[in-house]
């Protein structure tokens, strides 16, 4: 994921079939406590060793930890999902699944309360404006120092995760041949172990919602033993 950069995302967002599923990455302000949590983060993966890179530094604070790591999330799995949008198409993809025993409806509570069947395109777009909006939202995701998170935000942040993964999922099932021929498989998968490493680590999606890909997780973490 470190070699996709910003250019790189432009590029593949300009002139792309359906703009609008692409959301501009989220920054963390530099020079504020978060950020320095995002570069601790940056130099652990970089040892290679993710088991390591997932743990909540000494001293630090759970909900800012995690808060870090969900936008950085975020923008890695925009970023993947951009590299493969011209192949998920309202025609390749009529319904939002990872496999053919999972598929997924929208809602958020809110705009959509009841959950539609709807495209894979139009799924992900919708996901990803709401977690946008959630990261967005400062009473949510507090970027100044000193202000506190809110009282539901581990609740938050867990269903965020458990939509992001819908994504990764998404991706593996109906598109890893496209990733393979972009030669993305090791971002890919590098994003996901990741990713799974650090929901194990505070145990943030439930097993039942990982079971698209349990044999993936498992053979990921076997390779950790």
């Amino acid at each position: 994921v470190k070699g996709l950069t910003g250019n790189v995302f432009l590029s593949l967002v300009s002139g792309s079939r359906s703009s609008k599923t692409f959301k501009p990455k989220k920054n963390i302000p530099e020079g504020s406590h978060q950020y320095e949590l995002l570069k601790h983060a940056e130099a652990t993966l970089g040892s290679g060793n993710l088991r390591q890179a997932v743990m909540l530094p000494e001293g630090e604070d759970l909900n800012e930890w995690i808060a870090v790591n969900t936008v950085d999330f975020f923008n890695q799995i925009n970023m993947l999902y951009g590299t493969i949008t011209e192949f998920c198409t309202e025609a390749s993809c009529p319904v939002m699944s990872a496999g053919p025993r999972y598929e997924y409806h929208w809602a958020d509570g809110t705009n959509i309360k009841k959950p539609i069947k709807c495209s894979a395109p139009k799924y992900i777009d919708y996901l990803m404006t709401w977690v946008q909006d959630q990261l967005d939202d400062e009473t949510l995701f507090p970027s100044k120092i000193g202000v506190p998170f809110p009282k539901n935000f581990m609740s938050v942040a867990k269903t965020i995760l458990k939509r992001l993964f819908r994504v990764y999922a998404h991706i593996y099932h109906q598109h890893f041949d496209s990733v393979m021929r972009l030669q993305e498989e090791a971002h890919l998968n590098t994003s996901f172990k990741h990713f799974i490493f650090f929901v194990q680590e505070f145990n943030l999606i439930d097993r039942r919602e990982l079971a698209p890909l349990q044999e993936l997780i498992e053979k990921l973490g076997s390779k950790d033993r």
